[in-house]
């Protein structure tokens, strides 16, 4: 046996093995997918390939590989579905790969609402949704169901949003008519402006559904992901037509588990402030206070009283920490309202 071919060997087994491990380990503890699925796990995983990573294969890739390997164990010791905010083809869908791997049962849910309800009601250990973007801001049908929900923040993803004119023209001076998302009309609206000054526009529910739609009509376009391309046999007319090369998007993976902490973690809640002078600054001195850096606030109004909000805010730092706990106790006494939606391992 060569080299390679012996390389080859001890890495397939090695693989194996580790697979095995996972799997006799979740097994031995009874666990369900909601327990074996770890983000702790994941970031030490992924803190070993940063550590220990000396080349030639990129970080990026091997993170890649090993997702796939504890996807497939995941689903050895626990068949694992997870809900998402289809159609096939949908950006949420691409992040969910990128968090779970291929090997477990992605289930497409038609709206956000939809998907949170798939989780509160265990027809799915996890569910995925976006909450903002870089460019276009919140989402707010997340928002106003992680007001309700009684569901935990599991993980967070970034994910790069890069846009493709997909068509079943051959060419882009074909295309008399384009589908697409507000949202991602709005951020490659200069390149639209630019290129496809007199198509007719035609808003849809989705990007997967305005590829899906521009494969029933030859003289159509849409604006999407380059896996609906693949999904519906549409030619890529031209890549990366979004406006901002920085446009990232970031989901929220859902269930029903507290996390541990990590030691690099992002805490989220949602409060009510009460009705007073000064009443969000003395929420937000306790903060500053403890020397806690809060990364993002956002007010949504509330819709059972009118001309009041609803505070959602993100901060680094655990609920299992002691400084966070005094934060914590002190803002529940400026408020009218708090709820903590979950503490998670922050994402880059």
């Amino acid at each position: 046996m060569g080299i390679m071919e012996d390389l080859d060997r001890r890495i397939i087994e090695l693989i194996n093995e580790r697979v095995r491990r996972y799997v006799d380990e979740m097994k031995r503890r009874g666990e369900g997918a909601a327990d074996a699925f770890s983000p702790m796990d994941r970031v030490r995983v992924y803190e070993q390939i940063a550590n220990y990573n000396g080349g030639p294969i990129a970080s990026d890739a091997l993170r890649k590989i090993y997702t796939e390997i504890i996807s497939n164990a995941l689903v050895q010791a626990c068949p694992t579905r997870v809900a998402y905010l289809g159609p096939e083809g949908t950006f949420t869908q691409i992040a969910l790969l990128e968090v779970f791997g291929e090997s477990v049962e992605a289930v497409p849910q038609k709206t956000i609402p939809d998907v949170f309800l798939e989780v509160e009601m265990d027809k799915a250990p996890f569910g995925i949704v976006p909450v903002e973007n870089s460019t276009e801001g919140a989402v707010t049908y997340t928002l106003d169901e992680l007001l309700d929900t009684d569901l935990k923040i599991v993980c967070e993803k970034f994910l790069r949003i890069s846009y493709c004119l997909v068509s079943l023209c051959p060419d882009i001076r074909g295309v008399k008519k384009l589908y697409v998302h507000p949202q991602a009309a709005a951020q490659c609206k200069s390149w639209i402006r630019k290129n496809l000054p007199g198509a007719e526009m035609h808003n849809v529910a989705s990007n997967s559904l305005a590829a899906e739609t521009a494969s029933w009509d030859k003289n159509s376009a849409a604006i999407s992901s380059e896996i609906s391309a693949r999904i519906y046999s549409l030619n890529v007319l031209d890549r990366n037509i979004e406006d901002s090369k920085n446009n990232y998007t970031r989901f929220l993976v859902l269930g029903k588990k507290d996390n541990p902490p990590t030691g690099n973690d992002k805490t989220s809640i949602v409060c009510a402030v009460k009705d007073k002078p000064g009443a969000l600054y003395d929420l937000l001195r306790a903060f500053h206070e403890a020397g806690i850096n809060m990364t993002k606030i956002e007010s949504r109004p509330d819709k059972k009283s009118m001309w009041e909000y609803n505070f959602f805010i993100d901060f680094n730092g655990h609920t299992n920490d002691t400084v966070v706990r005094a934060a914590v106790d002190i803002m529940k006494q400026e408020t009218l309202f708090f709820k903590i939606l979950g503490s998670y391992p922050a994402a880059n």
